[in-house]
């Protein structure tokens, strides 16, 4: 294999993004975890104001093994800590903000000499409580300095730091000695002060957040793949608004991924969601709902509480793609079923499931049904999607992760030289990834024609190669009908790398095939 080239791997693993309010934890900065452990660890546990924490522990609950969770605040300050220099004081922050960020410091002046009289070590720990011995992380700064000329300035090296920065001026002086309170100690420390502050509840663009400056769920930016988002309620009375769940969607469009929707509150009956989804009138190929909430314990008020349903299904759905991988359109899709402890609000009778269907809506179960006939879950593309596979969410799934398998690993096409050969060794290391998959069983087997095809020649690309230049690659790949085949166009170029549904022949003339290819973007586009 050609250097910088990859195999492309079947990935069975799924992972789900959450962004939302947690107690404590880093702000805008994705953190990957495995076990609710995890998330007590590091965002500090379950938290009244915080739907995000319920949700990430009825994940894991429910069968989840990988999430991504993004911290957002609104308007949250930092606790600081006050170290005395001499009249004046050096004050550092905490990075995280929050009320529950409990900090300590320790200045000494061990193995520096009488002459550094501008230099100190410093060792800053967090802790689980105040006054508390058990230390959860801790840094250690040998012989910073209060000259901002040296390359040693505290200022400076605190910017590698993740728990505290500095606030304001640095004093000439540098800090004093702490004293031990107790004579069991060796050494002194200092507490962060009270000053922290949670904030408000969030809103809709505390969760947006800002593309440029990489915040709410735009922090999701930098993590490589993710399958589901979910955007837990802001708070236990008030849903996500429309604007945040729009911009989700086109942000999970654009990374290849599903975004769950929990149905709104206000929806307590089937009735109720039947009349208002026709009112809501939200399309969408990329969303993904399931009515109705659940009910489980809440374990810091000690008794049971209605529960938005989204982490619950990311769970379920987490477990499900372990018996039956996406790329598997041989199996059956299994049963999601609640576990022990967990319960509907709502009775939904075997005709219910199918009304919901219809307008797109999805169950889960309390038990086994009897029913050999198993309902496909559906996505909420409704009347807007030229494809009728796209309103199942297997189908889409599968699409989103050709998509976005061959646009991460074909990435390295520019690092190599334009030209004939890149061409070729693209079409190969496509060519081995369908064979993969027909191998897996991802497509029927009573079709006994072409299951996909790729084209990377002249009649998408430019024989000229320059450092601007773009690398096309035309792929299509048979659908759940005979015949009907999926294509999009995967575009490479230093301005960064786009994946586009086309509607096109590849046995056109290379006029014809780029008419078609560009006219088909712009529909794309315009439907997007």
């Amino acid at each position: 294999m050609n250097p910088g080239e990859q195999h492309i791997e079947p990935n069975t693993g799924t992972v789900t993004a959450f962004v939302g309010r947690s107690l404590r934890g880093p702000v805008n900065s994705p953190v990957m975890l495995t076990s609710f452990a995890d998330y007590q660890r590091i965002f500090g546990g379950l938290w009244q104001p915080s739907t995000l924490s319920y949700a990430v522990e009825h994940y894991f609950e429910h069968g989840g093994d990988c999430v991504v969770v993004v911290r957002v605040d609104n308007g949250a300050t930092s606790a600081t800590i006050e170290l005395p220099c001499g009249n004046q004081k050096l004050t550092l922050e905490a990075r995280a903000v929050g009320s529950r960020e409990f900090l300590r410091v320790s200045v000494d002046y061990d193995n520096l000499s009488e002459q550094d009289q501008e230099y100190f070590n410093l060792v800053v720990q967090r802790v689980r409580a105040p006054q508390s011995e058990h230390i959860e992380e801790q840094e250690s700064y040998y012989r910073v300095s209060t000259n901002q000329t040296t390359n040693r300035y505290v200022a400076t090296v605190l910017m590698e730091s993740r728990l505290v920065r500095v606030r304001g001026e640095v004093p000439k002086q540098r800090p004093d000695l702490i004293p031990c309170a107790s004579a069991q100690h060796m050494v002194g420390y200092i507490n962060s002060l009270p000053d922290g502050n949670d904030g408000a509840p969030l809103s809709d663009y505390d969760l947006i957040g800002s593309a440029a400056d990489g915040t709410g769920m735009f922090a999701l930016k930098s993590v490589p793949n993710f399958d589901f988002l979910y955007l837990p309620p802001l708070t236990r009375e008030q849903d996500v608004g429309l604007s945040a769940l729009l911009v989700a969607a086109r942000f999970c469009r654009e990374h290849h991924a599903m975004l769950i929707m929990d149905p709104p509150k206000e929806w307590r009956r089937v009735s109720d969601a039947l009349s208002g989804m026709r009112e809501l009138n939200f399309n969408s190929d990329q969303v993904v709902m399931f009515f109705p909430r659940v009910i489980a314990l809440d374990r810091v008020r000690g008794g049971t509480a209605e529960f938005a349903g989204g982490g619950v299904v990311a769970g379920l759905l987490s477990q499900a793609d372990i018996a039956r991988p996406v790329w598997d359109s041989q199996q059956q899709e299994p049963e999601l079923i609640l576990r022990p402890g967990f319960r509907l609000p709502v009775d939904i009778s075997e005709m219910d499931r199918w009304r919901l269907a219809s307008q797109g809506m999805n169950t889960v179960q309390t038990m086994r049904r009897a029913s050999a006939v198993t309902l496909v879950r559906r996505t909420l593309a409704g009347s807007s999607n030229a494809s009728a596979d796209w309103s199942y969410l297997g189908q889409r799934r599968f699409a989103l992760y050709v998509m976005g398998s061959l646009e991460r690993h074909t990435r390295w096409v520019l690092l190599a030289s334009p030209g004939r050969a890149v061409w070729s060794r693209l079409i190969r290391q496509i060519n081995e990834f369908f064979e993969q998959l027909v191998a897996l069983g991802a497509f029927k087997s009573t079709h006994q024609g072409q299951k996909y095809f790729v084209v990377c020649d002249e009649r998408i690309n430019s024989v000229e190669t320059g450092a601007d230049a773009t690398i096309n690659i035309l792929v299509g790949f048979l659908g759940a009908h005979d015949e009907q085949y999926h294509t999009f166009m995967l575009s490479h170029s230093l301005q960064g790398s786009s994946t586009r549904l086309v509607s096109v022949n590849r046995y056109q003339t290379p006029t014809q095939l780029e008419e078609a290819v560009t006219s088909s973007s712009a529909q794309q586009i315009t439907a997007s």
